[in-house]
């Protein structure tokens, strides 16, 4: 008999950080298919970070390297974009969009996420 580990969507082991940041990650990738793509989006570029998003958020739950260096560039990368949009279009409705991405850079960011991160992912 082989041993398979368990893949999971969301990992309740993990410290609260990384709960709220893959929550957010899959929220942001939701958002960008349901609201992104009916307006048009950023194309590519948007869908990408859309899955990069969704994926990192996935790798964070099962504790990969990769999807923690991957979540955090896809989050980087829409807050990059949102703080552009802000400056450029001004804050508008994407006030709460920017707030969210700021959130998520941090919850990544963390002490606590990063320290579970060298310690426990593989």
């Amino acid at each position: 008999m082989s041993y398979k580990p368990e893949r999971r969507w969301v990992n309740s082991g993990q410290p609260q950080t990384l709960q709220a940041s893959v929550i957010l990650l899959y929220l942001n990738a939701i958002f960008f298919v349901i609201f992104g793509g009916l307006s048009g989006g950023f194309g590519l570029i948007g869908l990408a970070m859309a899955a990069g998003e969704g994926v990192g958020g996935y790798g964070i739950a099962n504790e990969r390297k990769w999807g923690y260096w991957l979540g955090t560039v896809a989050a980087v990368v829409s807050l990059a974009f949102a703080v552009l949009a802000a400056v450029v279009v001004g804050f508008g409705g994407n006030f709460l969009n920017l707030l969210f991405d700021i959130a998520l850079v941090v919850l990544l960011l963390h002490p606590q996420s990063r320290d579970y991160r060298r310690i426990w992912f593989k």
